[in-house]
């Protein structure tokens, strides 16, 4: 394994260059994000109507956010070292990057290739913008603990686990995509139909029933539903999302909810009760118990799972 490199903070002259590339990769998360919103747009305005296009939507909302938060992050990294520094990575994103991100418009016009060939490259093409946007964040990370910059490495982690959960999407999407393809040929007759798909996105709303998260929960109000959203699962997460967008419309529900969205410790974490994730701890390594504790901390809070993940890891540190 390689050696890790670590950053002396008592010498000025690293901490400086290692906040200058900081920064740096800060402007690169926020180009690619803004690259991405204009992607995502494209390929939505391709797509017609079912779970493919549910994601990319939910997706572009995500990224959104996410470019709002870098920049914001961007400005305050640019306080602390006395810089008036604005967000300024799109300008300074690598043309072949911007050119790699920014292809979608031209999918939505290009020719030769039939409707479902196209959702399946595009879907490929996601794929591989997600793997990217997480090696960014892996990097950003480990450069922000190195620093010493916890806001940072939070914020990282956090869009790490949006671009995990929305890769994984992905990959269970594209067998059905290139099943399409094979059907369309085979059939001789295209499932996918340009114009429909063209008027689906201007005109056509959701119509299937987004059902409540939890019992009662169509007569709380908003303040409310955020007060208890770090008790619900993922499922119900994105549950309340789903709701509040087919209904009540609720900016700071729907904001509160996505950003507590991530990947769970471990498959099956959410289902399982205090006393059950307690009792698998021992047997769990360093990282599981440090991301259990994470993840507990900014959810249910539970004192037994929170007790037994800070024991763990003081024994394996010990």
């Amino acid at each position: 394994m390689p050696t890790e490199t670590k950053i002396d903070r008592n010498d000025p002259a690293q901490l400086e260059a290692g906040r200058a590339i900081l920064l740096q990769q800060l402007d690169e998360a926020h180009a690619t994000e803004h690259a991405l919103v204009t992607n995502l747009r494209a390929h939505i305005a391709m797509t017609p109507p079912g779970s493919y296009r549910e994601s990319l939507e939910r997706h572009l909302e995500e990224t959104r956010q996410q470019e709002r938060a870098l920049a914001q992050r961007i400005r305050e990294v640019g306080r602390d070292r006395g810089l008036l520094h604005a967000a300024y990575g799109v300008l300074t994103t690598a043309v072949g990057q911007a050119l790699v991100l920014t292809k979608g418009p031209l999918d939505l016009v290009r020719g030769g290739a039939s409707g479902e060939q196209k959702l399946l490259k595009n879907a490929r093409d996601e794929v591989a913008s997600e793997a990217l946007e997480i090696a960014i964040y892996d990097a950003l990370e480990a450069l922000a603990h190195a620093l010493g910059d916890e806001s940072t490495a939070k914020l990282a982690a956090r869009h790490r686990a949006q671009e995990e959960r929305m890769l994984a999407e992905l990959r269970a999407h594209i067998p059905h995509l290139g099943h399409a393809v094979v059907q369309a040929r085979a059939g001789g007759r295209p499932s996918f139909e340009w114009e429909t798909a063209a008027k689906s996105t201007k005109s056509t709303k959701r119509t299937r029933s987004a059902k409540p998260p939890t019992a009662g929960y169509e007569s709380l109000t908003a303040s409310e539903v955020v007060s208890k959203l770090p008790d619900y699962t993922q499922a119900q997460l994105r549950a309340a999302v789903a709701y509040e967008r087919a209904h009540r419309k609720r900016a700071t529900v729907i904001e509160r909810a996505q950003a507590l969205q991530e990947s769970e410790p471990f498959d099956g974490y959410d289902e399982l009760t205090a006393r059950e994730i307690a009792q698998r701890l021992p047997d769990a390594g360093e990282p599981t118990a440090r991301r259990v504790r994470e993840y507990e901390g900014r959810h249910q809070r539970r004192v037994e799972v929170l007790e037994t993940a800070q024991r763990q890891l003081s024994g394996t540190s010990s």
